[in-house]
């Protein structure tokens, strides 16, 4: 699908700096810094549209809340999603995170979240899923010993190959589900494409996992 170009998004971004971090990379090792409160510091990569982060931020108020998206024109969505929130511990990043460590200090990070990222099928494209080892490195520097990351996706061919990279990669396996759905969990906060794939009987997908203490 086409996304269309919204040449406005700029100045949106500019009235609304009290969410979008401008600079990103001149707070390594200082997001504290730009909450209100220290509180533990929990990072969506490929925020979307943000119905997750809004959605986190609300529902855990005690945690603060980075989401990192690359496309400007979804991204105005995301920040539209958490000024209707009205919380005041999520802050969003426009940014192509290429290295992690560019943005963020060693462990820096309590919790990281992958929804839904690009499951990359073919082979030769190995190397861009965002649970390749390359990726699980930048991980494990700026996620504090014993910290988790939680990946949920509908692609099961995606979520068989991260479980064998977390085990491979030394990750340990803490949870484990098939159908996120049956389970009915209270604390579960829905993306976009969950509630669509849901609503059509798609099983969800999830597991969580932590780096070495």
């Amino acid at each position: 699908m086409r996304i269309r170009n919204k040449p406005w998004a700029d100045d949106f971004f500019e009235e609304n700096d009290d969410v979008v971090v401008s600079e990103p990379f001149s707070y390594k090792g200082k997001w504290q810094e730009i909450f209100e409160e220290e509180q533990p510091l929990h990072l969506e990569i490929g925020s979307g549209k943000g119905q997750f982060i809004a959605g986190m931020a609300g529902t855990f108020p005690d945690v603060n809340f980075i989401g990192i998206e690359r496309v400007k024109s979804v991204m105005v969505g995301a920040l539209k999603k958490v000024k209707e929130a009205e919380v005041s511990n999520a802050r969003l990043v426009n940014e192509d995170a290429k290295d992690l460590r560019d943005m963020f200090a060693e462990n820096e990070i309590d919790h990281l979240y992958l929804n839904f990222s690009d499951p990359w099928p073919k082979t030769k494209h190995e190397k861009r899923r965002l649970t390749y080892r390359t990726f699980l490195e930048q991980y494990e520097s700026i996620l504090k010993p014993g910290g988790k990351l939680t990946l949920k996706t509908d692609n099961r061919g995606l979520f068989e190959y991260s479980l064998s990279s977390f085990s491979k990669f030394g990750m340990v396996i803490e949870d484990v589900t098939l159908d996120l759905h049956e389970l009915e969990d209270e604390n579960n906060v829905m993306t976009e494409y969950e509630q669509k794939f849901s609503e059509k009987g798609q099983p969800i997908y999830r597991c969580t996992v932590s780096v070495s203490v």
